[in-house]
């Protein structure tokens, strides 16, 4: 093995904060595989945990997985590495999503200034409290989103309530959609303790008593111990992260774009949240763009605000996923 070449341990540091990325239902399904003779690192989907009923394209399984890629380059840039990455390398192998070499580099101070963002950027379900967002601050993560080829459009008042009927015309949907209803339950039960992965009871956040925050029911009708209520905000600051095509390579990149914007909202003391509810219906999805934007796609939508500090959910380990070789 070259010096040149990242040691295993680094390689591990490395795909554990990759993991620290967020993914439909915290299914975290990327699998990686590290060639210790010619450097190379594989990242590869993990069909196991694909959502057919939800997620049927696998739309979002690339973006979870393109947003634990922009988490690795944010690693390797910080420790002095820049990676070289080739996605859907192989068109005969759909599963193997990236490949990555890496070479010794002054580093990206951009990238590496994210780092601390990692381990603090965790999805929230809370109120938040209705402050608004500066325009400063909305400019710089539009810029994030542009440094990853992706567009970020923050809704305007009456685009604010046409997402609103659409999140609520996908409520519905999925009250009618038994598969979705039973993707939901097996992702969203079991504790951290029971299970590595999924969204358990403390991080699936308080139901909606009043207030329009678009923030995803997970316990469906069933009982959930401790479960309570909470009044959200009334006028929500929502962000469409889109795309100008609409293929596997754009996904992955969408996913990078994302993450980008939600580490940089991290930084800039932003609580955010995700929600792809109405994007997981082809008939509703072309409604959430924006017909002024450029981006043509939407791919998430960003819930932004200020709110408390909420807990990690959990993580498979290192040793689940990813081979050294």
């Amino acid at each position: 093995m070259s010096e040149r070449t990242p040691d295993p341990p680094s390689i591990t540091s490395w795909v554990a904060d990759a993991t620290t990325a967020p993914s439909m239902h915290n299914a975290q399904p990327w699998l990686f595989r590290h060639t210790q003779a010619d450097g190379v690192l594989t990242m590869r989907m993990d069909p196991a945990r694909a959502m057919p009923h939800t997620d049927p394209s696998t739309r979002g399984l690339h973006i979870g997985c393109g947003a634990a890629l922009f988490n690795l380059r944010v690693a390797a840039a910080r420790a002095g590495w820049e990676p070289d990455i080739r996605l859907l390398p192989d068109p005969a192998d759909p599963e193997t999503l990236a490949v990555i070499t890496f070479a010794p580099s002054d580093g990206d101070d951009d990238l590496a200034g994210l780092y601390p963002a990692l381990r603090r950027r965790h999805t929230s379900r809370e109120p938040f409290t209705g402050e608004g967002v500066p325009e400063e601050v909305l400019d710089g993560l539009r810029g994030a989103a542009l440094a990853e080829g992706a567009r970020l459009d923050v809704a305007g008042a009456w685009q604010v309530e046409a997402l609103l009927d659409l999140v609520r015309d996908a409520e519905r949907a999925e009250e009618l959609a038994p598969g979705v209803r039973e993707e939901i339950a097996r992702w969203t039960t079991g504790s951290p303790a029971e299970r590595p992965e999924g969204i358990p009871a403390e991080s699936l956040g308080p139901g909606r008593y009043d207030g329009r925050a678009p923030v995803r029911d997970f316990t469906a009708g069933r009982r959930v111990e401790g479960h309570r209520s909470a009044v959200f905000e009334q006028t929500p600051c929502l962000a469409v992260l889109g795309t100008r095509d609409d293929g596997r390579e754009d996904w992955l990149r969408a996913g990078q774009a994302m993450e980008r914007v939600l580490l940089q909202a991290t930084l800039d003391g932003l609580a955010t949240s995700l929600n792809s509810q109405a994007l997981e219906w082809p008939q509703l999805r072309w409604a959430v763009r924006d017909p002024s934007s450029t981006a043509g796609h939407p791919q998430m939508l960003i819930r932004l605000g200020y709110g408390p500090e909420v807990p990690a959910t959990p993580r498979r380990p290192v040793s689940e996923v990813l081979v050294l070789a």
